[in-house]
């Protein structure tokens, strides 16, 4: 009697650190499981597997695939909708596939503009003839072919449809190791649809054990400016914890360690701007200032708010580090400049 198949398993790196198929491997002994259940099709960062390979495949072959990375590049888009083509699950993994995340703060300039801060004007960058990347190079065996470098960065969702979002910047280990159970055991999944797996529906803030008191804020500090009562929420601290705004699911490790929360999981159900959510909250408890509030007119208050607000630094890259690319403003906008410049 003839063994039967293994499903078929594929992780994809695109525009990523490589800290999402680190945290993969970092599942113990589970991984040992995955491999006793799974045959790999496609994990080109730990086997040696061409495009080519992939392309081959039927329709649907693969059973489960962890595309990781946003969508930086022509490279980035290929990979993905051939990997949709060819895959039953397609699971945005981590910050980068769901919402951008790092990759993503570029859409605050422009593709020229990251190119120069990179090849150009960079005092660690050797490059006397000042030269940039180009799609097609002429050299004496040929031409070379590099990926077209886009304009703006996508989430995978903005690309191709994705059944399933596991965030997390990486997700971590216990995430992974129960969903890749419940795909081992048959356990039933939430309907595919962008649906969120393996991790929580409510706020960091309810997973943090600090104390909140419910105070007004005088004041924002960066984190190396001050050092924070371990037992005290953050945010009541004037260090902008992004707990408030953000989906559990991580155990609220940061703020256990010190440390603020950045957003990585993403925003709640239901909310459709997670930077912009947590402005709201941000409104919700600056104080008004200082001194007493009777008699004052608006221009008074407004400036004593402006006040406390000139405290917060980068609020771009604080309130959107990870979903800028997702979020209601997607990207800057430049006069003159196309919205879609390079983008097929």
């Amino acid at each position: 009697m003839a063994a039967k198949e293994k499903p078929k398993f594929a992780m994809y790196w695109a525009a990523s650190c490589g800290g999402c198929e680190i945290s993969t491997l970092n599942i113990g002994d589970k991984i040992l499981a995955v491999d006793e259940a799974f045959d790999i099709a496609f994990w080109p960062c730990v086997a040696d597997f061409k495009v080519k390979d992939v392309e081959k495949y039927p329709d649907g072959y693969i059973d489960l695939c962890l595309f990781n990375g946003a969508i930086r590049n022509s490279e980035n888009e290929e990979m993905a909708h051939l990997l949709r083509k060819k895959s039953k699950i397609l699971v945005a993994f981590g910050s980068c596939a769901s919402e951008g995340c790092i990759p993503g703060l570029s859409n605050l300039t422009t593709a020229e503009a990251t190119l120069r801060a990179v090849y150009l004007d960079n005092p660690s960058t050797d490059n006397p003839k000042r030269v940039l990347p180009q799609p097609f190079t002429k050299v004496p065996e040929g031409t070379i072919q590099i990926p077209v470098f886009y304009e703006r960065v996508k989430s995978l969702d903005q690309v191709v449809p994705v059944d399933y979002v596991m965030p997390g910047c990486p997700p971590e280990a216990h995430q992974i190791a129960a969903v890749m159970d419940a795909v081992i055991t048959g356990v039933p999944l939430p309907p595919p649809g962008r649906s969120i797996i393996g991790a929580g529906n409510v706020a960091v803030c309810e997973e943090c054990p600090r104390q909140k008191n419910v105070k007004r804020i005088k004041r924002f500090y960066r984190p190396h400016e001050i050092t924070p009562d371990p037992e005290i929420c953050l945010l009541e601290q004037g260090i902008v914890c992004m707990g408030i705004a953000t989906r559990a699911g991580c155990g609220a490790l940061c703020p256990r360690v010190n440390m603020r929360c950045e957003g990585c999981y993403g925003p709640l159900d239901g909310v459709e701007d997670q930077g912009a959510n947590m402005v709201a909250a941000i409104a919700s408890v600056v104080e008004e200032g200082s001194g007493p509030l009777a008699g004052i007119d608006e221009a008074e208050l407004q400036r004593r708010i402006g006040e406390v607000m000139d405290t917060l630094v980068d609020p771009a890259g604080t309130f959107y580090r990870f979903n800028m690319a997702h979020s209601l403003l997607m990207r800057a906008r430049f006069t003159g400049d196309s919205a879609e410049k390079g983008v097929a």
